[in-house]
């Protein structure tokens, strides 16, 4: 990923974002369940952006299509007979379409995001070339609850990110404060080989993204 954070299982991969089709997907997990898998963890580095780049193609699945969306692609695999857990999902507007699958008691979606905001003052984000539109986060975490009020909402954030000012730190205490998550990871920024945030001005003292952690 593109800021290097040291937890990431394969710290130095690169290069463009490749779906699998949807048939190939649903198979895999079908084989599973058959197998007796109970849980499906729906597992990729932008699970949003699932079929971006086959353009959403359509693959025949059984006696029908399925359209390489995550939409689709969550559809029917709530419809396998485990529960689906979806990981790494970025709040981009097409999510809400998620949300009524994980509200239907008849679908296997369960009411779950895993969400990697990492910070929430928009230029942290910039300096981490992540999107930086957090107030607006807030307000589709109020319109997910809403809609789905059993929801759960998973994330993890950095601190201590090169030119994180206190300032900006206690904007992500009060985004926090607010957006009231379920379960949140914490990290300490730590240089990695190769990344391009080594490079970065302003980095913050051990004792400070210390502090910060805490």
């Amino acid at each position: 990923c593109n800021h290097r954070c040291k937890f990431c299982i394969i710290p130095d991969m690169r290069g463009r974002l490749v779906s699998r089709p949807g048939h190939a997907v649903l198979r895999e997990a079908e084989k599973l369940v058959e197998a007796g898998v109970r849980e499906l963890l729906v597992i990729s580095q932008d699970t949003s952006a699932y079929g971006l780049d086959r353009k959403y193609d359509v693959n025949p699945w059984k006696d029908g299509e399925i359209r390489s969306h995550i939409t689709d692609l969550s559809r029917e695999l709530g419809q396998l007979g485990a529960w689906v857990r979806l990981h790494y999902v970025y709040p981009y507007p097409h999510v809400r379409q998620l949300i009524p699958l994980m509200a239907d008691p008849d679908n296997g979606v369960l009411p779950y995001l895993d969400i990697p905001f990492q910070h929430a003052h928009p230029d942290v984000l910039k300096r981490m070339a992540r999107p930086a539109a957090a107030a607006k986060t807030l307000d589709e975490i109020a319109a997910w609850r809403a809609e789905c009020p059993d929801i759960t909402l998973r994330s993890t954030f950095i601190v201590g990110y090169p030119g994180e000012t206190e300032a900006e730190f206690q904007h992500l205490l009060d985004w926090m404060e607010e957006a009231q998550l379920d379960r949140v990871g914490c990290f300490k920024y730590e240089n990695v080989d190769g990344a391009r945030s080594n490079a970065l001005p302003d980095h913050v003292g051990e004792d400070v993204k210390q502090e910060r952690w805490e």
